[in-house]
């Protein structure tokens, strides 16, 4: 969740439902969809006017894939838009919808993503006027992994808590000076990899005593990682969560049909999915990571059962190694901190609030209690609004 204002340019007219003081919010609809597109790529990716109408057409797409028609979902959208006095767009928050359950109680979460305000038609109460209504709606929840410093001001007095390890983001360095380029190229696409990689793979070289692979030979020898399919994870993920008492709830299909959306994400290379097993063939945990060679892995999604996230950590960091990767970053899950305190040249940053609200006491309490399953796929950094260049 990013709260951001911006100028959004010329927007399209869109009729309230009931008018407010302040305006109104409605669901999103088909027809806001370039504007909601438009105020995105205007802030969040500071696309230069020549190239804005490609990237506003491909983002717009790209949103109603992911609020509009949804696989599943019927009715009206759960992303939600304000209207202000004068029938203009006035802001946007994405909403994914998901179900979790609470020691086999059913509930409904609200993903919280994009939260932004238009600087040129908000008062400034777009934004807690668009959470206000998400908290009176269906939802026994409402999540974000990715929420800014703003959204952190102005959420924690509307009773979200913070979860503070899941705020975190750790990186394991594997070639410091090709990561180096790797993460300015990503910064500045146009500049030449001629330039810079001569100078890194030099450094490197001289560096590669320091910087081995971060993994023990193996946390046992009866244990091993392999690659798997997207199929095998979305099988074996929901088993590994059998000891959160909040976790996701998915049915019919639904958790593959994430794995196919996160797929569709660029930023980060390919999505590759690996498990971890004993010497009886059962699968002790799995990840999913994107990655390519020469470029900084990324993971989507860890998980383990009981004392086997040390050997899953080694399997995923390992794959990333092998494919010639120059370093890794994901989030952190407060189950598998102490491992990651095990790693050299393993390094943490704040990456962005996690946060969840509910009215209901025993999610409050599971909350609290770090009894909860979040980020990765219950989250919405695996979307492509999170890293994506669009239009280009």
């Amino acid at each position: 969740m990013h709260v951001v204002s911006a100028n959004a340019g010329p927007g399209k007219v869109v009729a309230p439902s009931v008018l407010e003081s302040h305006g109104s919010v409605r669901p999103l609809a088909a027809e806001d969809l370039e504007s909601v597109a438009a105020l995105f790529l205007t802030k969040f990716r500071r696309r230069r006017r020549h190239l804005l109408d490609r990237a506003i057409a491909e983002t717009a797409d790209y949103m109603r894939e992911i609020y509009l028609d949804p696989a599943g979902q019927s009715g009206a959208s759960n992303a939600l838009v304000q209207v202000n006095r004068q029938g203009r767009l006035g802001g946007f928050l994405g909403v994914l919808k998901a179900r979790y359950e609470l020691n086999g109680a059913a509930l409904n979460a609200a993903i919280i993503g994009p939260l932004m305000a238009d600087a040129g038609t908000d008062d400034g109460s777009a934004g807690p006027q668009l959470l206000r209504a998400l908290h009176q709606g269906e939802f026994d929840l409402q999540l974000t992994d990715s929420a800014n410093r703003t959204s952190l001001a102005f959420a924690r007095p509307m009773k979200y808590q913070l979860l503070p390890v899941h705020c975190l983001g750790w990186t394991c360095i594997f070639r410091p000076a090709a990561m180096a380029a790797a993460a300015l190229h990503r910064k500045w696409p146009g500049l030449p990899r001629l330039a810079l990689d001569p100078c890194a793979r030099a450094f490197d070289a001289l560096a590669k005593r320091r910087f081995e692979l971060p993994v023990q030979a193996s946390s046992s020898q009866r244990v091993h990682s392999e690659p798997i399919t997207s199929a095998q994870f979305a099988e074996r993920l929901p088993t590994l969560l059998s000891d959160y008492s909040l976790r996701p709830s998915w049915k019919d299909g639904e958790l593959p049909r994430l794995l196919a959306l996160a797929a569709e994400k660029r930023a980060d290379g390919p999505l590759h999915f690996g498990g971890t097993y004993d010497e009886t063939g059962k699968m002790l945990g799995c990840y999913a990571f994107y990655g390519q060679a020469g470029d900084i892995a990324s993971l989507l999604q860890i998980q383990a059962s009981g004392s086997h996230w040390r050997a899953t950590l080694d399997g995923l960091i390992a794959a990333a190694w092998d494919m010639g990767c120059v370093g890794i970053t994901g989030q952190p899950q407060s189950r598998f901190m102490p491992q990651l305190f095990g790693y050299k040249n393993l390094f943490f940053r704040y990456a962005g609030g996690t946060m969840v609200r509910s009215r209901i006491a025993e999610v409050t309490e599971a909350v609290r209690a770090g009894d909860i399953f979040i980020g990765g796929v219950m989250g919405d950094r695996w979307t492509r609004l999170s890293s994506d260049d669009f239009g280009r």
